[in-house]
């Protein structure tokens, strides 16, 4: 039995499928949200927003809620292992350029909690826990998703769903896409602890340039203290990797490093994306069409600004002010967005925090250096990081 859907399916429950349903919930579309998962998705994740991703916030009313538990950071550090300071910014240098000379530091998952209790104040939108996407048949003007649930398996039918759900998107294996690119050869962990780095001199975000100790630091948010990745070899096993953490942190944290652990999760990195963004009845956005390392914190922010553009745009397209061709312009410039500037930019900070040629390093903090005394130089680095923006998709996003 087939069970026919009002308005749209949303696969995925994080930060991006949940604003995507909230606007088109606030549109007047119903929305049907189907998440694998049996709860949002508690382990370290994304936590940095980038000033384009805090402005879509404000504008859809959900940064005043974030602020109460997030962070606001202006200042970041580039270190090497040894505590050499190389560079200091202050992101009030972009004031002239922005509202939001800053970025928003929380965790994903509590994003996720504030755009949740937002699509569900709707009245609009409903969400389905543990069901997930296995299979989907389309015709012109419909697709029919078979989920898996506990009650076993059941078919939904609808005229639009959206892929919103992350890096092993089954929306995405059930068309049998591939998401194409490579896998880097290490393993990433990410470690949330308590530590007080502040009392070292660290700003509220570092970059350590190491080729074996390298590390990113960052404060989480208001009260959960502070992230810390660093890279580990990939042939260790996930027990080996949790093990081997308090010898790692205690060559990376300044003074003592004796801190309190709160979570660890190792994790593989990809710099991948898929050939289309829309196929058919089916449009993706975030992880589940590109994936990029976390070097920089630009694959949820650039995530975020893809649902902002296919909410309003496929609401326009099922209120019937747009034609559906404003869904192939989002899949173009959005997948453009990805392939010419977040994943390079992505790539470029990852070679730089690990390097390993005496050359090329030398010559990477001689910049850092020189950026540290030039604040013009400075601005013009932060407004390239954060230029993740093209032109919406001839539907307006506001």
């Amino acid at each position: 039995m087939i069970e026919e859907i009002e308005g749209v399916v949303v696969a995925g429950a994080g930060p991006v499928g949940l604003v995507t349903a909230l606007i088109l919930a606030r549109s007047g579309i119903p929305v049907t949200l189907l998440e694998a998962e049996a709860d949002i998705i508690r382990s370290p994740r994304a936590i940095v927003y980038h000033s384009p991703t805090v402005e879509a916030l404000d504008r859809l009313g959900l940064l005043d809620d974030a602020r109460k538990q997030g962070m606001l950071k202006q200042d970041y550090q580039f270190r090497q292992a040894d505590g050499t300071v190389l560079a200091r910014f202050d992101m009030s240098v972009i004031a002239r350029d922005t509202k939001y000379p800053y970025n928003l530091h929380l965790g994903q998952d509590l994003l996720a909690d504030i755009a949740l209790r937002h699509l569900m104040s709707t009245g609009q939108a409903q969400v389905r826990w543990n069901h997930h996407v296995v299979a989907i048949r389309q015709e012109a003007d419909k697709a029919d998703v078979d989920v898996e649930t506990p009650a076993g398996r059941s078919t939904l039918r609808a005229r639009w769903v959206i892929g919103a759900d992350g890096g092993r998107s089954g929306v995405r294996e059930a068309l049998g896409l591939e998401c194409k690119g490579f896998t880097w050869p290490e393993r990433f962990v990410a470690v949330n602890l308590h530590y007080d780095f502040e009392q070292h001199g660290y700003a509220r975000a570092n970059f350590v340039l190491d080729p074996v100790d390298w590390s990113i630091i960052p404060i989480l948010d208001k009260r959960s203290g502070w992230r810390v990745t660093y890279g580990e070899d990939a042939a260790l096993s996930e027990e080996e990797v949790r093990k081997r953490a308090p010898e790692r942190l205690a060559r990376l944290l300044p003074g003592d490093g004796n801190c309190r652990i709160d979570r660890i999760a190792p994790y593989r990195v990809h710099q991948r994306v898929i050939d289309r963004f829309r196929v058919g009845r089916v449009v993706f956005a975030g992880d589940a069409a590109h994936i990029t390392n976390p070097c920089g914190g630009l694959g949820l922010t650039s995530g975020l600004l893809d649902a902002v553009h296919l909410g309003h745009a496929l609401a326009a397209v099922v209120h019937g002010r747009a034609q559906e061709g404003v869904l192939d312009a989002y899949a173009q410039e959005r997948r453009d967005v990805f392939v010419n500037v977040t994943s390079p930019a992505a790539s470029e900070n990852k070679r730089r925090l690990t390097e390993s040629d005496p050359n090329r390093r030398a010559a990477d903090i001689s910049r850092l250096r020189q950026l540290n005394q030039s604040p013009a130089m400075q601005r013009e680095a932060l407004l390239l990081a954060t230029r993740l923006v093209t032109a919406p998709t001839g539907v307006k996003t506001q």
